[in-house]
């Protein structure tokens, strides 16, 4: 039976009602909270075969996506499931007890796993060094003596900001090395260490979000064969493994991923009684908050290149590009909007960006045309939650209406919705544009003007001069809350020099293009 044979099985087994179960031949490590992680040799039951790449699946009470490629379903669907499921449930009751059982000669069992957890934290981040210095040293030192090859712009492409990442984990190992006990690994309390540099891994963030880039400008040089054969020498030259230039450029990214998986795994088998256990508890949640931070900004980086075609698309542009203060589109919709002093109601779409929030108007004929008609500068906004009836302002009669009024009061806007439901959507996006523009204050998020540029001139190319435009997948389906998960838009980082990489489904997010429908929650 092929492969394909026994995923079709597998399904069909679903289809049928019957528990489907695999086993896990790799470790998933993800910060996604949408897939499931789990450890090779883990038991995972499989939910939904429907997607040949990636399957939803469950263990225990954690649900979520994982590869299709990373587990092989069992032979034996019979085989019983008690004894698997009991033994994790006494696994988790004996951690949050803390049972003192003894692992061989010598420590309790507890004792004996926190350092065999500080043991690899330590092995993993002297080996980490040693991949970055052999980068540094084997390969951009190289590249260098030959400009006749490379230019600087190339170099930075590729190698990113690690030499910056390079000198901040040699100075964070010898924080470790000083909070490591030799004599008992499991007294060492390396805890502070993370929470001392916990600004520090922001760094992180560039070099994650120009990896693409790197692969990208790497897989070019290598159809050429003297840049094949320069590299191979490069690595021979510095005695590196046998992997790849790109296999040691994703370490970084992956490096950073699995902090909090360490952590998590140091403060499973930490007592609550021991010095360091609170110091391991917000060291986890702060390199989460690293994680989820360079995510966000990785999500808002790829919106720059999609906010660009959307204004490309939009006919009478006016006035400065959206890109120019804003990076994320927050909520969009049809309103009425009401206009003064006849009291005028007119239908228009209305994008809502940080500082600030666009209208156009639909193309009577061609729905699928949008016409640039104003904004609003919602950094000298006020939005008022307007009662039903008589507005004195406009002096007509409303319902489910909104206003937007400038401090001075000189600029005001009168927006309805048609549905009470739909009003309170956008006063809570309204919030939430104020939020983000305080996070990104407070975090000192922006983006490049070089970014800005490129993205705007990527957005010209694909809308030729003299053909008409028509809006790609709109813009704002990007925010529909799914009532279901969606699958996941990242490449699991591990395993990628064992396998092919799975393939994801497509985003649906410029699908069915040329299809302009209202905002519908």
């Amino acid at each position: 039976m092929g492969v394909w044979d026994v995923l079709t099985a597998g399904e069909q087994l679903i289809s049928d009602g019957s528990v489907v179960y695999a086993e896990a031949l790799w470790d998933h490590v993800t910060m996604d909270d949408q897939e499931l992680g789990f450890k090779a040799g883990d038991v995972i039951e499989v939910v939904d075969a429907t997607n040949k790449e990636w399957w939803w699946g469950r263990i225990l009470d954690s649900e979520g996506w994982f590869p299709a490629s990373f587990v092989r379903l069992r032979v034996n669907q019979d085989e019983p499931m008690e004894e698997y499921l009991a033994q994790l449930e006494e696994a988790r009751e004996e951690d949050s007890r803390g049972v003192g059982l003894l692992l061989g000669p010598g420590l309790p069992c507890k004792e004996q796993m926190r350092t065999n957890v500080i043991n690899e934290i330590m092995s993993t981040e002297r080996d980490y060094i040693k991949h970055l210095k052999d980068i540094c040293e084997g390969y951009i030192k190289q590249c260098r003596k030959r400009t006749d090859m490379f230019s600087e712009d190339q170099l930075r492409t590729i190698f990113g900001n690690i030499e910056e990442i390079y000198r901040f984990q040699k100075k964070f190992l010898k924080g470790l090395e000083k909070k490591f006990n030799k004599e008992e690994p499991h007294l060492s309390e390396i805890g502070s260490c993370f929470l001392e540099h916990q600004t520090d891994f922001q760094i992180y963030s560039e070099y994650c979000n120009n990896h693409p880039n790197a692969c990208l400008q790497l897989s070019k040089l290598m159809k050429v064969n003297k840049y094949v054969f320069f590299f191979e020498a490069c690595r021979l030259l510095q005695k590196m493994i046998d992997i790849s230039l790109d296999g040691f450029l994703l370490t970084p990214v992956q490096k950073i991923c699995k902090y909090p998986l360490q952590l998590a795994e140091l403060l499973k088998y930490t007592n609550p009684q021991h010095r360091d256990y609170a110091d391991v508890e917000a060291a986890l949640n702060a390199m989460k908050n690293v994680a989820r931070l360079i995510n966000e900004r990785k999500r808002r980086l790829e919106n720059v290149d999609k906010i660009a075609q959307w204004q490309s698309s939009i006919e009478d542009w006016e006035g400065e590009d959206v890109l120019s203060r804003s990076s994320d589109l927050i909520f969009s919709g049809e309103l009425t909007k009401i206009s003064q002093p006849q009291g005028k109601s007119q239908q228009r779409m209305f994008f809502l960006f940080d500082h600030q929030m666009v209208y156009c108007k639909k193309d009577l004929l061609r729905r699928d045309m949008l016409y640039y008609k104003g904004r609003m500068d919602m950094d000298q906004m006020e939005v008022l939650d307007v009662e039903d009836g008589k507005d004195k302002d406009f002096n007509v009669s409303v319902k489910n209406a909104l206003k937007l009024r400038s401090p001075t009061g000189d600029e005001v806007h009168l927006l309805c919705t048609k549905k009470p439901e739909q009003k309170q959507r956008w006063l809570r996006a309204f919030t939430d544009e104020r939020s983000q523009v305080q996070h990104d204050r407070e975090t000192g998020f922006s983006i490049t003007e070089v970014q800005k540029k490129q993205a705007m001139l990527n957005a010209c190319k694909s809308h030729p001069t003299g053909k008409p435009k028509a809006v790609t997948r709109p813009y704002y389906d990007f925010l529909l809350r799914q009532k279901h998960p969606s699958l996941p838009t990242a490449v699991p980082q591990q395993q990628v020099f064992m396998l092919a990489e799975p393939k994801r489904k497509t985003s649906n997010f410029w699908h069915n293009i040329g299809r302009l429908t209202p905002f519908k929650k």
